[in-house]
């Protein structure tokens, strides 16, 4: 019964080179976890890099913020709460809109 040539054992203090050859091979999930995490990788990457040029190009923002209603909105919620009645509110609105728009100092 001679198969062919025997791999022989290795002396005490020789290495085997060929020991994880056929033991220790990535199998197919192996392949697929290798694959999807490289897809992943280069999904981050790209990721990142189009955040990072919309983030460096993007238009300033208008450094003004809101002031909150108008004097207008603030009279006619005073108003609606009952606050002041129509002859005042009528009055004041007058008054408003003959002084113009207002200007910060």
């Amino acid at each position: 019964m001679d198969g062919g040539p025997r791999a022989r054992s290795p002396e005490p203090g020789e290495v085997n080179a060929v020991m994880f050859w056929y033991d220790h091979d990535v199998s197919g999930w192996g392949w697929f976890a290798m694959s999807a995490s490289m897809i992943l990788f280069w999904a981050l990457i790209i990721t990142a890099a189009v955040l990072l040029f919309r983030a460096v190009n993007r238009a300033p923002e208008h450094s003004h913020m809101h002031g909150g209603p108008s004097p207008e909105q603030l009279l006619a919620e005073r108003f609606a709460r009952g606050d002041i009645d129509e002859d005042e509110y009528q009055r004041r609105l007058a008054a408003l809109r003959s002084s113009g728009p207002l200007t910060k100092h």
